[in-house]
C-alpha cells in the first residue's frame, strides 16, 4: 500500500507563499458563484493599437479580461464592472450608477478591486489613508483611498457578507512614483484591516517584475496582449485560491451569501 496523501501539507502548508505555484483546473476560487471585477483597462481586456499617423486606439474586449478567464475556468459568473481609464473617483461618483452596477440583482459574493493607476499615477491624486473614511462614506475625503473606501462601503450595503479582494500595483522598473505605489500598497492593507471580510492580493510583493522581458512576452504596446491577460488570470486565481485555503473558516459559509431563500448566519 502506497503512502497516504498528506492533504494538510498540500493545502495548508504554513511555509507556502502566495504564487509559489499556479493553480490548474478548478481552484478554491470556485467557492464563489458570482464575482464582480472592478477596475480600469487591465481589468477590461483592453487592447491598444496605433494608426498610421501615430494616434492610438483603445478597445475594451471584456471576453479577454482576466476576470472573465477566471470565471470560465471555475464555472462561475463574473461581472466586468470596469472600463479603460477608470478611476475610483469616477466609479463612485457616476460610472457605477450610470451602468447599473449598484443594482441589487447584480450583488456578488465577492468583489475584486484593481484601481489606482489612473487615480495616482495619471491624475496625481493624493493616496490618503484610512483617516479619510467617514461614518457616512459620502463624506469621505477626496483622496484615492477615500473614494476606494466609499466603493467598498456602497457594495457592503448591497451585499453585506461579500468578500473583498484589493489588488496592489505590480513591480515596474523605471516608475518614477515608487513611493506612490508603496503608499497605495500600505493603504490597501489598512483598508483590509478597517473593513471586515477584506483581503489583499499583493501582486507587488509576490508577483513578477514587469520588466522589459516580461513586457516582450505579455504586452502589446502599453497594454497586455491575450497571453498577458491569461497569465494575470492565473495569478489572481491562484492568489484567491491561496487566501481561501489558508483561511478556511472565513469562507465556509460563502454559499449563503446573497441567498434570499434561507437564513445564512454568516
Amino acid at each position: 500500500m502506497g503512502d497516504m496523501m498528506n492533504w494538510e501539507e498540500k493545502l495548508y502548508n504554513k511555509e507556502e507563499k502566495p504564487l509559489d505555484s499556479l493553480v490548474t483546473g478548478y481552484s478554491h476560487t470556485s467557492v464563489f458563484r458570482t464575482i464582480a471585477f472592478i477596475g480600469d483597462s487591465l481589468s477590461s481586456g483592453e487592447f491598444e493599437t496605433v494608426n498610421e499617423d501615430g494616434s492610438k486606439n483603445y478597445h475594451d474586449f471584456y471576453e479577454y479580461s482576466w476576470g472573465q478567464y477566471i470565471a470560465r475556468r471555475n464555472g462561475l459568473k463574473a461581472y466586468s464592472f470596469s472600463r479603460g481609464g477608470m478611476t475610483a473617483k469616477e466609479y463612485i461618483e457616476s460610472f457605477a450608477e450610470d451602468n447599473g452596477f449598484w443594482d441589487k440583482e447584480k450583488a456578488a459574493q465577492a468583489y475584486v478591486i484593481a484601481l489606482g493607476v489612473n487615480d495616482v499615477y495619471n491624475a496625481g491624486m493624493p493616496v490618503g489613508s484610512v483617516e479619510d473614511i467617514n461614518s457616512d462614506y459620502r463624506e469621505n475625503s477626496k483622496t484615492f483611498l477615500g473614494y476606494y473606501a466609499a466603493i467598498v462601503a456602497r457594495y457592503k450595503e448591497i451585499s453585506p457578507d461579500a468578500k473583498f479582494f484589493f489588488v496592489t500595483f505590480p513591480k515596474e522598473p523605471g516608475r518614477k512614483r515608487d513611493a506612490d505605489a508603496a503608499a497605495v500598497r500600505n493603504g490597501l492593507y489598512e483598508l483590509a484591516e478597517y473593513f471586515d471580510n477584506a483581503y489583499v492580493i499583493d501582486i507587488g510583493e509576490y508577483g513578477p517584475v514587469y520588466d522589459d522581458r516580461f513586457r516582450e512576452k505579455f504586452f502589446m504596446l502599453g497594454h497586455m496582449n491575450p497571453s498577458g491577460y491569461i497569465f494575470t488570470a492565473e495569478m489572481i486565481d491562484s492568489y484567491i485560491d491561496y487566501i481561501v485555503r489558508h483561511n478556511p473558516k472565513d469562507f465556509e459559509m460563502v454559499g449563503f451569501i446573497n441567498r434570499v431563500d434561507c437564513v445564512s448566519g454568516v
